[in-house]
């Protein structure tokens, strides 16, 4: 049976992500610095608006590395499966923190269009230079572990937005030194909270979707119910549930209706679904109860009735 810890990060991986994380909430810490002051000094709202960006940033990095400390501890008889799952609700953080920063934004952007007020493109644009700089190197950073983890992502989409936000306040900046026209600057301050607010939504339907118990995006059901059942042996599957306890961490359970008379190797039988499951579909962690009786197999997603309705198997 394939290692049921495979998809989990090696010790060596976790160490350079934790201290790149670290390194990667340094940075931007201080380009929250510089660019809020950067933004009072030179009147900015595009440079004040990147400094919010880029403190949500620094949060989000934060809340990252604090999800992978605790996501450590070992399970306990009062959490079962640990603390994995503070990794998604740190992503739904992020995501609706994300969205009143962009709608505050956009509320400044409204007034500062229709009343424009003279800014200093000059420190604008150094100011912006120095975050695009800082940025690029965090993305570089932390690509390697973005695609793997969710929580990870998260922090990692932040950085991103924020370096195209840097991008156009540098646009912003050069339009006002060569054509005087203010109004650029509350507009793309509004290009950057519509960075925000599309990159926020997607991250809270992503981890509202793990937080409601919803399969897999990647886990394709059909697969999963063919593969059980091309399984010899297996004459039917029913009352399957698949779901992610965090981004890249699946379960599954399901009852089998095993043959009559391949019931004298239950046991092998699941050892194979098991091993198939892992291989095909990476799911790790299955319950699977074979020869259940009182069951309606016709129904492959059962509904679940709460305890004082009565019990549903």
């Amino acid at each position: 049976m394939p290692d049921a810890h495979h998809h989990i990060h090696a010790t060596g991986t976790d160490s350079q992500l934790k201290r790149r994380l670290f390194v990667s909430i340094v940075f931007t810490g201080v380009v929250f610095v510089v660019e809020l002051i950067g933004g009072y000094l030179t009147n900015s709202l595009a440079l004040g608006s990147d400094a919010a960006h880029v403190f949500m940033d620094a949060l989000a990095l934060s809340l990252s590395l604090f999800a992978i400390l605790i996501s450590e501890r070992p399970p306990d008889e009062r959490r079962t499966y640990g603390l994995h799952r503070v990794e998604v609700f740190v992503a739904w953080i992020n995501g609706f923190a994300l969205i009143a920063v962009s709608l505050f934004i956009f509320y400044k952007a409204y007034f500062r269009f229709f009343h424009p007020v003279p800014v200093e493109s000059t420190g604008m644009m150094l100011v912006a230079l120095l975050g695009l700089v800082a940025n690029l190197l965090v993305v570089m950073w932390l690509r390697p572990f973005a695609g793997e983890d969710l929580n990870v992502k998260s922090a990692f989409l932040h950085v991103v937005g924020d370096a195209v936000a840097s991008v156009g306040v540098i646009v912003a900046a050069l339009i006002i030194r060569l054509t005087g026209w203010y109004p650029a600057d509350p507009l793309i301050s509004a290009f950057i909270g519509a960075i925000v607010l599309v990159g926020a939504g997607k991250l809270m339907i992503e981890s509202s979707h793990i937080l409601l118990e919803g399969a897999p995006k990647d886990v394709d059901m059909a697969k999963v119910v063919s593969d059980i059942r091309s399984t010899t042996g297996v004459a039917g599957v029913h009352s399957l549930h698949v779901w992610s306890i965090c981004h890249n961490v699946y379960a599954l359970s399901a009852h089998l209706d095993v043959e009559p008379l391949e019931r004298h190797r239950m046991g092998e039988i699941v050892g194979q679904v098991n091993e198939r499951l892992a291989e095909t579909h990476h799911i790790f962690y299955t319950t699977l109860q074979a020869e259940c009786s009182g069951c309606d197999q016709e129904l492959m997603f059962r509904r679940m009735s709460h305890k004082e309705r009565g019990h549903l198997h």
